[in-house]
């Protein structure tokens, strides 16, 4: 989790945005005229590289890449290591502040990187070889990559929410199509229900999965410019109780909790639920369900929009950033460099069902899988996540306020003016809260 038209207005949709400031010193090239890089083919030495993706699916291809690697640059060895991702955070911040076994090269969750490079265990990557063609990258992933004014990773895959559906058990239910709003997927869970016996849709109460209604009020977890918080604020609750009620009228089904939604994407598989808000990393488990045997009778569509018309998803994924207490920046950033280009994202997309970062990783290989492209397509609205230090752990807090608040144990209100006054207390102590 969180953990990804034509091709010509899908690059024009995504275009880049302004370039970040100069970069830090310290390293062998960091665009600041501290010291040319090497020639490639004379850099020499080991990378140690902590891979946090699935062991099962992903990592088998990162690992043939790392071995592409080191049969282009000879001089260079990687040393893999697989670090579960619910561990990594943690374990990653201990090394570094103790100076002691850190990887040079981390892939870092999207929402880690600010936190990371604010600590200054990160080093800056503007101008250096590791970003030598930022023009290429889409505009949310690097948006996810900055930090005050800098680059501190390279994004290498990237996903965001959609929504999944049933094609026959809306043709059935006479829905002509996905649902483009909140009210509208109400109607449609109230007609699949009555002439199918299905249910409607399957909201997972990770608060992660909560930012669309947000998006779709206008709203978001905070105003980064303004430093307020807006979790609590009107448009929020008014995102939040659009939630509820869909649960309320069982457009949809109560879930039991987090791992309550398991059972939801097991009834989808299978053809009891029609349909899903979740990622491209999903596509893989719904696959293997009787309902989608046939591939094709899988419809993912951007996610519905709110009461404003906007309809908006998080932009997720990783970056590799390098660590500012490396003692071989140069092989480092060639080792960035190479992960990240297009013709390995093309790889990784081909192989696992990842979404590139790069507009030109796009091709038309990657684009013939329905899945990537339909994930591509709903890029288009997606949102950048806050580039604040504290953007990975404001979901913990919202996390058990909005389980509570989707299974019907808590007042939305109540949950939103909690998790408010948590954040102020504890992470953004310098942001108002905005009614």
């Amino acid at each position: 989790m969180r953990r990804g038209f034509s091709t010509a207005v899908a690059v024009g949709a995504l275009a880049l945005g302004a370039a970040a400031c100069g970069g830090g010193g310290g390293g062998a090239d960091e665009g600041s005229g501290s010291k040319a890089a090497k020639e490639p083919g004379s850099v020499s030495g080991t990378v140690t590289w902590w891979d946090t993706s699935d062991a099962t699916n992903e990592a088998p291809t990162f690992r043939k890449l790392v071995s592409a690697f080191e049969k282009k640059y000879p001089k260079i060895s990687v040393d893999y290591v697989n670090v579960p991702f619910d561990q990594a955070q943690q374990k990653f911040k201990t090394a570094a502040q103790s100076g002691r076994g850190a990887p040079d090269v981390l892939r870092s969750d999207v929402g880690w990187t600010p936190g990371f490079a604010q600590l200054g265990y990160l080093k800056d990557l503007t101008g250096t070889p590791a970003l030598s063609e930022r023009g290429d990258f889409l505009e949310g992933p690097l948006k996810n990559a900055a930090y005050n004014g800098k680059t501190y990773g390279v994004p290498q895959v990237t996903d965001t929410l959609g929504l999944m559906y049933n094609k026959d058990l809306l043709k059935r239910a006479g829905v002509a199509g996905p649902p483009a709003n909140w009210q509208e997927v109400k109607t449609a869970a109230a007609k699949i229900k009555a002439r199918t016996g299905a249910g409607g849709i399957g909201l997972n109460p990770d608060s992660y999965y909560s930012l669309p209604f947000l998006y779709g009020e206008k709203s978001d977890l905070v105003d980064v410019a303004r430093k307020q918080i807006t979790i609590a604020d009107a448009a929020s609750l008014k995102g939040i109780e659009t939630a509820v009620d869909l649960v309320r009228s069982g457009a949809a089904p109560k879930p039991a909790g987090t791992d309550g939604y398991n059972n939801l994407k097991t009834d989808f598989k299978n053809g009891r639920l029609a349909m899903l808000i979740d990622g491209p990393w999903a596509t893989k488990e719904i696959f293997g369900g009787a309902a989608y045997r046939d591939r094709t009778n899988l419809g993912i569509a951007p996610v519905p929009a709110g009461s404003t018309g906007v309809a908006g998803a998080p932009v997720g994924g990783h970056n590799l950033a390098v660590y500012a207490g490396s003692k071989n920046f140069d092989a480092a950033y060639l080792f960035v460099r190479f992960m990240t280009d297009a013709a390995r994202q093309e790889t990784a997309a081909t192989s696992v069902g990842v979404l590139p970062t790069r507009k030109s990783a796009y091709t038309k290989g990657v684009l013939a899988d329905p899945v990537r492209d339909a994930y591509r397509r709903a890029l288009v609205t997606a949102h950048p996540r806050p580039a604040i230090p504290q953007g990975g752990d404001l979901f913990t807090d919202w996390l058990q306020h909005y389980t509570k608040i989707l299974t019907l144990k808590e007042d939305p209100k109540a949950g939103l003016d909690a998790t408010a006054k948590a954040w102020k207390a504890t992470l953004l102590k310098d942001y108002e809260i905005r009614k």
